[in-house]
């Protein structure tokens, strides 16, 4: 009798979901409760160890004690200021994290769409104001499959044709090339363009890592012809790679850096835009802002969600268990893998498609107790919180290979 109750409050709540909310996400059936590091709990008190991280948000792991105390103590003093007055958090935030990525200057939102269209606004600026580009004629040069947000400018350059049905008409000044070749930036590449738009690594194309050499190469390329190279890292970066930020690899500085998700640890909506002294120096008061963007309590939860991934070492724990991940899944013996890839906890696992398609085993590993979902249909991804042990990524194996390997 206690289980049926049980199950019926799950169902209940996604009957309420499903009655009272838009059907805009296809989410896997598991209503979670409660999480504490790689662990998700449901209503029902099974657990599951989480591979997608929040799309990578909860990179320090769920509910984090010292975010999270962090995160107490501020909101006992001030959430709340608008920035149309100064707060005690915002400028060690703006410091420490400028010190971490070695740009000069950051400019704070709230969601990672955001912190895109600060970056596209700030290209275009700098393009008219210090490159000299005609009014109305700058041109930003992004790749196909890209991913970068939902608003109306960032659909506009998308080339998934379910983010634009129904949603024009579209903003222009996007040019769309190849992923991951440089030669095609180049042969693109006109007076009036202001910037690249990138990802280092495609998360939700379905983890694809461009070529060695790429980002080096393009940064070369836009270095020369006088184009800012904007890196939008709002999955990637934050030690998920084994590294602070994935142009750090190849020893990259992109022009404008774009972070989101993991700057907050999953606690509250923090992203920013980054920059050195040349281009960030384009905005003057009133030209951007945000009411809650650099909020005393997002910033104090930023600079403890920074501190985190530092002191407990997590771009280390990435590479190592990322490497160690991966190796293990490329060994599986499985019909249905086509590719393994990615870079640290970023692991893509392509099937063929005679699969029959990622969800039924993203399903079946929800039922063996794992997490995951499927991105652009055919690729399981794997990304579990940085914090994750080897034993934890063992018995995660133990779940996983039985359902590669079923029919």
């Amino acid at each position: 009798m206690q289980k049926e109750e049980i199950l019926t409050r799950a169902e209940h709540f996604i009957a309420l979901e499903e009655q009272y909310g838009a059907h805009n996400y296809h989410p896997l059936d598991v209503v979670i409760h409660d999480a504490s590091g790689v662990w998700v709990t449901d209503v029902e008190g099974k657990r599951y160890l989480d591979c997608l991280s929040a799309y990578s948000a909860v990179n320090q792991g769920h509910a984090h004690p010292k975010i999270r105390e962090a995160l107490i103590a501020q909101s006992h003093k001030v959430t709340l200021t608008a920035r149309a007055f100064r707060n005690d958090q915002l400028g060690p935030f703006y410091k420490e994290l400028c010190e971490i990525s070695r740009y000069q200057r950051v400019l704070p939102m709230n969601s990672g769409a955001e912190a895109v269209e600060t970056a596209i606004k700030m290209a275009r600026k700098w393009g008219y104001k210090i490159k000299g580009v005609p009014e109305g004629m700058a041109e930003i040069i992004v790749c196909a499959g890209n991913f970068h947000g939902r608003t109306t400018t960032i659909i506009s350059f998308s080339t998934e044709a379910q983010y634009k049905d129904g949603f024009g008409p579209f903003t222009p000044g996007f040019k769309v090339i190849p992923y991951g070749d440089a030669d095609a930036l180049e042969a693109a590449i006109t007076p009036n363009t202001v910037g690249f738009l990138i990802e280092p690594i495609q998360g939700e194309n379905g983890v694809i890592v461009p070529p060695h050499g790429w980002l080096k190469q393009v940064a070369e390329i836009c270095k020369r012809e006088r184009v800012l190279l904007i890196n939008d890292e709002i999955q990637t970066g934050l030690c998920r790679t084994g590294k602070w930020f994935v142009q750090d690899y190849e020893n990259v500085h992109a022009d404008i850096l774009i972070l989101g998700k993991a700057l907050s640890g999953g606690f509250y909506p923090v992203s920013a835009a980054l920059a050195d002294n040349e281009v960030m120096g384009v905005f003057q008061p009133g030209d951007h802002g945000s009411t809650f963007g650099g909020n005393p309590l997002a910033a104090t939860v930023a600079r403890a969600a920074l501190r985190v991934l530092a002191e407990e070492n997590l771009a280390e724990n990435a590479f190592e268990m990322g490497a160690y991940l991966r190796a293990q899944l490329e060994g599986i013996p499985s019909a249905h893998t086509k590719e393994v890839r990615g870079r640290g906890l970023l692991i893509g696992v392509e099937l063929n498609a005679e699969a029959g398609g990622a969800r039924r085993f993203c399903e079946a590993l929800r039922d063996r107790g794992v997490l995951a979902k499927e991105t652009h249909v055919n690729t399981i991804r794997f990304a579990p919180p940085l914090v994750i042990t080897r034993e934890e990524i063992d018995w995660a194996l133990e779940q996983i290979r039985p359902v590669l390997m079923m029919p």
